[in-house]
């Protein structure tokens, strides 16, 4: 059975980019256009019995930015440990220690290559 990972990213180029990686790989995929998007959306695939098995989210969004999303990902019990690929162009220490902080588990710098996603992902999903 496929896994589901689900994409929260306010580009609808890099949405459309990542899920045709993903979907190439046989992932299924499901993405939200920011944060406060991602939060409803994933209460919504909760009511439809889903969870996503890796959330890939960006920093930089409008009305909930990545690190806030995150946080109130973590704050969920059915999402606490699912794990949570921040994909940004964002490469300073500063920020990245803020997004380990907030409970994300990974941290690809945007231009990604498919292969380096898809690796990053593998580590994270079985």
């Amino acid at each position: 059975m496929s896994k589901l990972i689900f994409i929260v990213d306010d580009s609808r180029t890099v949405r459309a980019s990542v899920e045709y990686t993903l979907k190439k790989s046989g992932y299924l995929v499901e993405s939200a256009v920011d944060g406060k998007d991602g939060l409803l959306k994933l209460d919504q695939l909760q009511k439809e019995g889903k969870r996503p098995a890796m959330i890939i989210s960006d920093i930089n969004m409008p009305n909930l930015d990545g690190i806030g999303f995150i946080k109130e990902v973590k704050k969920k019990p059915q999402f606490k440990f699912v794990p949570v690929l921040v994909l940004t162009t964002e490469s300073q220490d500063k920020k990245k220690m803020e997004g380990k902080q907030a409970g994300a588990a990974g941290w690809l710098v945007k231009p990604f290559q498919p292969d380096q996603l898809i690796g990053v992902i593998k580590k994270f999903v079985k």
